[in-house]
């Protein structure tokens, strides 16, 4: 049993950063979700054994803040609830070792609203017929958030694994 955020899991987590930065060598930025912080650690590294330059963000859902208010204050912040849709982003209490990456190396994190993982969500079943839970959605929320300023740049979307009551995806599907 290995704790969530483990060098062992973060390694095996980069293999998808490897892949994405040998197939794109010229992504100007990888928006990537954040729960307890291996993925986007792994993606870091990756990009740093690569010597590639480009930019991570970190997504967080905005009912579970705790990484962008830590990301904010520069150490760790935690929070009450982490009550989100985005199941593999509802973190309240940041990892201090990813924090420590994040905070070395991440450009900025953005935070998305429940509505906006919602809608990502939505855009990935209706436009690719992906069925992708909130945390895997994230990425895709906060694009569409910063659409105007990602404009004309090459970018990478983690659309990472993770589990989703089909209820709940039915919800969210029917309020297309």
């Amino acid at each position: 049993m290995l704790p969530s955020c483990h060098d062992d899991l973060i390694c095996g987590v980069a293999s998808y950063g490897l892949e994405m930065f040998d197939d794109h060598d010229d992504l100007d930025t990888v928006y990537v979700p954040i729960g307890l912080g291996s993925g986007i650690c792994g993606t870091m590294r990756a990009r740093d054994a690569l010597g590639r330059r480009t930019r991570i963000v970190g997504v967080v859902a905005e009912n579970a803040a705790a990484y962008a208010l830590s990301f904010a204050a520069g150490k760790p912040v935690s929070t009450n609830s982490a009550d989100t849709i985005a199941d593999g982003m509802a973190c309240r209490i940041p990892n201090e070792e990813a924090l420590s990456e994040i905070l070395a190396s991440v450009e900025r994190i953005v935070t998305v609203s429940e509505d906006e993982i919602a809608t990502a969500m939505r855009h990935y079943f209706t436009d690719t017929h992906n069925v992708a839970e909130g945390a895997a959605a994230a990425p895709l929320a906060a694009l569409l958030k910063e659409r105007h300023p990602m404009q004309d740049k090459k970018v990478g979307l983690v659309l990472s694994g993770g589990n989703i009551d089909r209820d709940v995806y039915a919800r969210i599907l029917a309020e297309a």
